[in-house]
């Protein structure tokens, strides 16, 4: 008999088991939850499979480019006077009409009055590392594009959870969505373009179950091994759809979906995927479905806008003017650096400073952030994560307590994810303020792992968006240094969740009820003993089988 996926990463993830066993045998407690998974790794109730999340597939070494460019060479002067913005943004341009490559910044402290624009595919922007190069950008982006008002109506500034001044997102998307925000006509910020009209269907599929590697299409010849897809869900009436996403069930059932419009406005679902190899109509991806494909949520294969590959940024600091935080919701865009519209592509030892919103993932997938860092004055989203963001890998990571005082009516919020964002994870994180944020709009299978925390941020989110949390959100072994209990223990709040090794905590402060009625089929493991974990990693852990999965 052949050798399934199923059965090669059974095989592997038992090894990967035996090995954290034996290793720690004197000190670590295995969990229920994860003998379990090790048995249905990719359709587990609670535990979502995640182990190959991030930049090409969860690679452990990040791509290196040729050097084809420095900034020097198109005016960039390292001496806080000189506008380096323009000279920077020649040289990412001049590397991409080669083809891409490394633009590399020299040690120094750079003065931008603009946008740093990486808007071509392959290209990296590199400077001398975060301690060495510095980017110092004089502007917001309100000042450099112009007010940006929701599209779901009041006073409220997008500059609060969009657009960063290094802004990676392909060229054509970016430069229509500042046209829109120009003309007031606030868009849809997406992969199928600002009104989620730029998209035309390839291939009907036939249904499937959640975990399954290969579907069955109903014509292929639009298809080819590399190519980038939307798989794309529809709801129906009765918002089965989303009743999936929660896990299903009485509650779900129960619950009124109609009146949250926020969230219905986030349908359909779009999850890019690569297709790794084509065989008459049975099509192969790079990644298991998130979901299962039925009839009545008409699934297809269609194509999306064009995206920005293979580029990052890597080895610099970003630092804003130290001014005091606008009140909540009105940010004017001092913003770090943001991923739009990306797949496969990363940011790598970057550190941003007195900032209002530090790094995005904004309809971005499959794209790694690693030795990232935000720090100064303390901004309104260290990290945000939204607009149908999947399959992005969030890795040592530090928030820093903040260097002055917050100022009145602003908001502290921390690790957010939101907008039907899914199977993303945060791993190995040091957070000396904000939370395990959620705005709402149902983000599910979503893992924070391995991460330390003082929890004192509050989350967000209206209450048209919807539920906090769908199903399969894992947090698995989270150190609480000062005891509270809000959006780090799930047990009581998300529908087929796993809290697995998290310090003993306490409710206080910002409270919530769960919006599921009765039995949520939740997990709690391990209680007070993150010390006792094995394995203490759940993404590292799952990682490992990559390998046996190629």
């Amino acid at each position: 008999m052949g050798m399934t996926r199923r059965t090669v990463l059974g095989s592997a993830v038992a090894v990967a088991a035996g090995a954290v066993t034996t290793t720690t045998a004197h000190a670590a407690e295995v969990p229920s939850l994860w003998k379990e998974f090790r048995r249905t790794p990719f359709t587990h109730p609670q535990i979502p499979y995640i182990g190959r999340a991030g930049c090409r597939g969860g690679a452990t070494r990040l791509p290196r480019h040729r050097v084809v460019v420095d900034v020097r060479d198109f005016g960039a002067v390292a001496d806080r006077t000189v506008d380096s913005a323009p000279a920077i943004n020649r040289a990412v341009a001049a590397s991409g009409r080669v083809g891409g490559g490394t633009v590399t910044i020299p040690p120094g402290t750079f003065r931008i009055d603009d946008v740093i624009r990486v808007d071509r595919s392959n290209v990296v922007l590199r400077g001398a590392g975060s301690g060495r190069t510095t980017l110092y950008a004089t502007k917001n982006l309100t000042e450099l594009i112009g007010t940006y008002g929701s599209r779901y109506g009041g006073d409220k500034s997008s500059w609060s959870w969009a657009g960063g001044l290094i802004w990676l997102a392909p060229r054509a998307r970016w430069e229509s969505l500042v046209a829109a925000i120009r003309a007031r006509a606030w868009p849809f910020e997406g992969w199928t373009g600002n009104r989620r009209d730029e998209w035309r269907t390839l291939t009907a599929i036939a249904p499937a179950r959640r975990g399954s590697w290969t579907v069955t299409v109903a014509d292929a010849s639009a298809l080819r091994p590399g190519a980038l897809v939307l798989l794309r869900l529809a709801d129906d009436p009765e918002h089965t759809l989303l009743e999936h996403m929660c896990g299903g069930g009485p509650g779900t059932e129960a619950y009124f979906w109609d009146d949250k419009t926020k969230l219905t406005s986030y349908v359909p679902y779009e999850w890019p995927v690569r297709i790794t190899r084509v065989h008459g109509r049975r099509v192969t991806l790079e990644r298991p479905l998130p979901l299962d494909l039925r009839p009545e949520w008409s699934p297809q294969l269609t194509t999306h806008v064009p995206e920005l590959t293979g580029s990052g940024v890597e080895g610099l600091t970003l630092e804003a003017p130290d001014v005091p935080q606008q009140p909540h919701l009105l940010d004017k865009g001092h913003n770090g650096v943001v991923l739009q519209c990306a797949y496969d592509c990363w940011v790598d030892d970057v550190t941003v400073r007195h900032v209002d919103n530090g790094f995005g993932l904004v309809a971005a997938s499959a794209c790694t952030l690693r030795r990232t860092r935000v720090e100064g004055r303390g901004s309104h989203h260290p990290y945000f994560c939204r607009e149908g963001s999947h399959d992005n890998l969030v890795e040592d990571f530090t928030i820093e307590e903040r260097t002055s005082p917050a100022a009145a009516n602003t908001q502290l919020h921390g690790i957010n994810v939101e907008g039907l964002s899914s199977y993303n994870v945060w791993s190995r994180g040091d957070m000396r303020m904000g939370t395990f944020d959620s705005h709402r709009g149902l983000p599910f299978a979503n893992v924070r792992t391995d991460i330390t925390v003082n929890n004192n941020g509050r989350h967000g989110g209206d209450a048209s968006a919807g539920p906090l949390f769908g199903a399969r959100f894992t947090h698995w072994n989270i150190r609480v240094t000062n005891g509270r209990a809000g959006l780090v223990r799930i047990d009581g709040l998300a529908p087929y969740s796993a809290t697995v090794g998290i310090d003993e905590v306490r409710e206080f402060d910002q409270i919530d009820v769960p919006d599921f009625a009765g039995d949520l089929h939740t997990r709690l493991e391990l209680y007070g003993r993150a010390s006792a974990l094995g394995p203490r990693n759940l993404h590292e852990a799952q990682r490992r089988w990559n390998g046996d999965l190629r």
